[in-house]
C-alpha cells in the first residue's frame, strides 16, 4: 500500500475569509504538487480530505491531476487539532493506495506514528510512504511546493 501525506498548500487568513480558501499562491502550490505526484506515477485509488475548505481545494488538484476516478471523500480525523491516532487506524485498516490532505499539526503526528524516523513533514508539501506486509511504513520521497 502506498501512502501519501498532504499539508494543504496556503490559505487565505482568517480576517480575509473565515472559509480560508486557497490564496494565488496556494492554488499554484497544489497545482504543482499535484503535477509533482503524478509524475511520480502517485493513482490513488482514494483521495480523503478533512472537510475544510482549504484541504478540500488542494485534495481536488490531486484528484484531477493524478487519479479523477478516485473515490473523493470527507474523513474524520483529518482536522488540525483531531489525535493522530484517529488516521492511523483508518489507515491501517485500508488496502488501497490512498492520497490523505490535511493540516498541522494533526498530518505531522500522524507522519511521526506511522514513520518515526520521518524528518519533520514539509509545511504545504507532501511525503509519500509505503507500508510492508508487516504493517511498518518506510518513507518513500518527499516534495515542498
Amino acid at each position: 500500500m502506498t501512502l501519501v501525506l498532504v499539508h494543504h498548500a496556503d490559505a487565505l487568513a482568517p480576517g480575509v475569509d473565515a472559509q480560508r480558501p486557497l490564496s494565488a499562491r496556494g492554488r499554484d502550490q497544489a497545482q504543482r504538487l499535484a503535477g509533482d505526484a503524478h509524475a511520480r506515477g502517485v493513482t490513488p485509488a482514494a483521495i480523503w480530505h478533512s472537510g475544510k475548505l482549504r484541504a478540500r481545494e488542494t485534495a481536488y488538484a490531486f484528484l484531477q491531476t493524478c487519479a479523477p476516478f478516485a473515490t473523493f471523500k470527507m474523513t474524520r480525523g483529518l482536522a488540525p487539532a483531531d489525535p493522530p491516532e484517529i488516521t492511523c487506524n483508518l489507515l491501517n485498516a485500508e488496502d488501497r493506495d490512498l492520497l490523505v490532505v490535511g493540516h498541522m499539526p494533526n498530518i505531522a503526528a500522524v507522519l511521526e506514528r506511522l514513520s518515526p524516523a520521518s524528518a519533520a513533514f514539509p509545511l504545504h508539501g507532501m511525503v509519500a510512504l509505503e507500508r510492508d506486509e508487516d504493517g511498518k511504513y518506510e518513507e518513500l520521497w518527499r516534495a515542498e511546493p
